[in-house]
C-alpha cells in the first residue's frame, strides 16, 4: 500500500489550495472593489519584457496581491498569498509572466497583442483593498528605413533641386525627422517638409557634392536611420539625361534603315537582278503573272 502517503499528500494540498481560494474568494467576486487609482502608461517593445510595478501609500502593509488583465479579456494572471507567490494561470500570459517579492509583475517575451489595461488588487493586514490601474502599450521594433531620391527639373543652371522621400512599411505611431550630417544643427527648417516630415526638398549645386542627410524614424521605444547623398542621384541624372538626347537622334535613323531595308526586300523580285537576291524560282513567276495581269488589263 505505498501509494497510500502519495494519496494523502495530494488530498492534503488540495484541501490547502481550496482553503486559500475560499479566502481569495470574497475578495475577486463578491467585496466591491475599492476606487481605482490609474498608474502610469507603461511602454514596451516586442520581443523584450516590461515590469509593472505594484505600488501603494507609506504604511500599507500588504497581506495579499492580485494581478489581473482587464483588456481585451478579463484573465487572472499571478496572486500572492502570505508571501506564497503563483504565476500558473490559465491565461494569454501563461509562462511568461513573474511575479516578484515586491509584487511587481513581469511581462516578456512581448508580443504585439499583448497591449491592454491591468489591476493589481493589494490587500493590506487591516484587510483595506487598493486598486491601481496599469496602461501598457507594446510597439515593433523599427526597422531601416528606405530614402528614395527624385530629381525635379531645375531653372537655374548648375543646381539641382532632390526631394528625399523616406518611408517604413507596416509601423504605427512613427515619428520622421531629418538631420544634415557634420552640422551641429539637428533639425531642418519647417518650410522644405512634406506629409509630415516624411519628404524633404533641398536645393543644391555643385559645392554641397558631399552633403548627407539622414532620415531618422522612430516610436516610443525604438529608432533607427538611413544616410543618403543627393548629389549622387543628381549626377547619374544628369548623364541619363544626355543617353536621351542620344537616343533621340539614333533611334530615327535606325528606322529609317530598317524601313529601307524592307522596302528593298518586297521589290527586290520584280527587279532585272532579283533572281540571285531573291534566292527562288517561284517569286520570279509571281512577278511575271503581275506583268502579264498589267498588260492584259490596260487602263481607259
Amino acid at each position: 500500500m505505498s501509494w497510500m502517503p502519495a494519496v494523502g499528500g495530494a488530498f492534503l494540498a488540495l484541501r490547502r489550495r481550496v482553503a486559500v481560494w475560499s479566502l481569495w474568494m470574497p475578495l475577486l467576486w463578491a467585496a466591491p472593489l475599492p476606487v481605482a487609482v490609474t498608474g502610469a502608461h507603461v511602454q514596451g517593445q516586442v520581443g523584450g519584457s516590461v515590469l509593472l510595478p505594484a505600488e501603494c501609500h507609506p504604511g500599507f502593509q500588504v497581506r495579499e496581491a492580485i494581478w489581473r488583465s482587464l483588456w481585451p479579456s478579463e484573465e487572472l494572471l499571478a496572486t500572492s498569498f502570505r508571501g506564497s507567490l503563483e504565476t500558473l494561470y490559465h491565461s494569454r500570459f501563461l509562462g511568461r509572466t513573474r511575479l516578484h517579492r515586491n509584487l511587481s509583475l513581469e511581462l516578456g517575451p512581448l508580443e504585439s497583442g499583448d497591449s491592454g489595461n491591468f489591476s493589481v488588487l493589494l490587500v493590506d493586514t487591516e484587510g483595506r483593498a487598493w486598486t491601481q490601474i496599469l496602461q501598457l502599450k507594446v510597439y515593433d521594433a523599427v526597422p531601416r528605413p528606405t530614402v528614395q531620391v527624385f530629381i525635379a527639373v531645375s531653372q537655374q543652371p548648375k543646381t539641382c533641386q532632390a526631394f528625399l522621400s523616406c518611408w517604413v512599411p507596416n509601423i504605427s505611431d512613427i515619428t520622421y525627422s531629418w538631420r544634415q550630417e557634420e552640422t551641429i544643427d539637428f533639425g531642418i527648417e519647417p518650410h522644405g517638409l512634406f506629409t509630415d516630415g516624411q519628404v524633404l526638398r533641398v536645393s543644391l549645386g555643385p559645392e554641397d557634392k558631399g552633403m548627407a542627410f539622414s532620415c531618422i524614424v522612430s516610436n516610443p521605444v525604438s529608432w533607427n536611420s538611413t544616410i543618403v547623398t543627393p548629389w549622387e542621384s543628381c549626377h547619374h541624372e544628369a548623364g541619363k539625361a544626355s543617353y536621351k538626347d542620344v537616343l533621340l537622334v539614333v533611334v530615327p535613323v535606325l528606322l529609317l534603315l530598317v524601313l529601307a531595308g524592307l522596302s528593298a526586300w518586297y521589290w527586290g523580285p520584280c527587279s532585272g537582278g532579283s533572281s540571285a537576291r531573291a534566292g527562288g524560282r517561284k517569286k520570279k513567276e509571281v512577278c511575271a503573272d503581275e506583268v502579264t495581269l498589267q498588260t492584259e488589263n490596260p487602263l481607259v
